[in-house]
């Protein structure tokens, strides 16, 4: 079975019912419940209720199913940051993926599939596609893709010293059902919510004001959790690092555009004016390695996610 942590959350759910499908048994590990969710009784799956920061209650996990392989999913990072306990919590943070990593090592896995970000690449100033062999620069400015960088290093000293095979997952920026974050880094799942309610959104969390040029890597949830279930199963892989997005750089405009095909009269409009970048995840790595295509484009995403907020849900 494939233990995924975070598996119950936004990106991991998608995941483990990619998993599924594809014939795969899983055990979800989280901190706060133990229920299989309702949507997956009767399938081959498994929750477990432990904190990954808790090495003896992780190990125990691997006592009452056979882990194969593992996508780790949940936070190994000091977030939401805790102005009170910064070393504690950074300490907690660097170990619980070592954790991971020793779970692993004493269960005899021989994969582990481990979330970084697009955001690694922040600081190159080289529009078009961001390729996995890209030197990084050695800053980030959030905390975010300050711990994904240093994950990645990580990772690769232990996949060095242990033989395990550790990928890493630069995954862009995905939205679609069950996005808990609104408009956090760009503004698409925000200007979705306002439609399917009838309000005008509110960008006011974002860093910086959005226009309708502005242009990010977007992936439809469902195929990022695909994506990432075909890197954990895939027969052979050739490289340690994957980006994991859509391919193309999707504007402000576009979601617009797609949203307005369904809700004519959406109040979602953005002024012009922006910088009009168009930086992209070059996924060639992983269309040659495990057969990805996206099957989302913009119209087909914002129909699905607005049906989905419009049948009552909550996210």
């Amino acid at each position: 079975m494939i233990l995924v942590t975070g598996g119950l959350g936004f990106i991991g759910s998608h995941t483990v019912r990619a998993l599924l499908d594809m014939g795969e048994g899983c055990v979800l590990v989280q901190r706060r419940t133990g229920e299989v969710p309702a949507g997956l009784v009767g399938e081959n799956v498994a929750v477990e209720r432990a904190d990954i920061t808790d090495l003896d209650a992780l190990l125990d996990v691997g006592k009452r199913h056979k882990i194969t392989g593992i996508v780790h999913l949940a936070f190994s990072m000091p977030w939401p940051p805790a102005p009170d306990q910064p070393i504690e919590q950074t300490r907690k943070a660097l170990g619980s993926l070592l954790n991971i990593m020793q779970a692993a090592q004493d269960w005899g896995v021989a994969r582990v599939g481990v979330a970084s970000t697009i955001g690694v690449y922040s600081g190159i100033a080289d529009e078009g596609p961001l390729r996995e062999d890209s030197p990084l620069p050695m800053t980030a400015p959030h905390v975010i893709p300050t711990f994904k960088k240093i994950g990645e290093m990580l990772n690769g000293h232990v996949a060095d010293v242990t033989g395990i095979e550790v990928i890493n997952h630069r995954i862009s920026g995905t939205w679609g059902p069950g996005d808990p974050h609104g408009a956090m880094f760009f503004a698409a799942p925000e200007l979705i919510h306002a439609a399917a309610k009838g309000t005008e959104p509110d960008l006011s969390t974002l860093f910086v004001p959005p226009h309708a040029e502005d242009a990010i890597d977007l992936c439809y949830v469902k195929d990022t959790g695909r994506a990432i279930a075909l890197l954990q199963l895939a027969d052979r892989l050739n490289h340690r690092t994957y980006n994991v997005g859509s391919g193309r750089a999707t504007t402000n405009a576009e979601i617009i555009a797609a949203i307005k095909q369904v809700v004519p009269d959406a109040r979602v409009d953005l002024p012009t004016g922006g910088l009009g970048r168009q930086s992209y995840l070059d996924i060639t790595r992983l269309q040659q390695d495990t057969g990805y295509k996206p099957e989302y484009d913009a119209e087909r995403a914002a129909a699905e996610y607005i049906a989905w907020l419009r049948a009552g849900n909550e996210y």
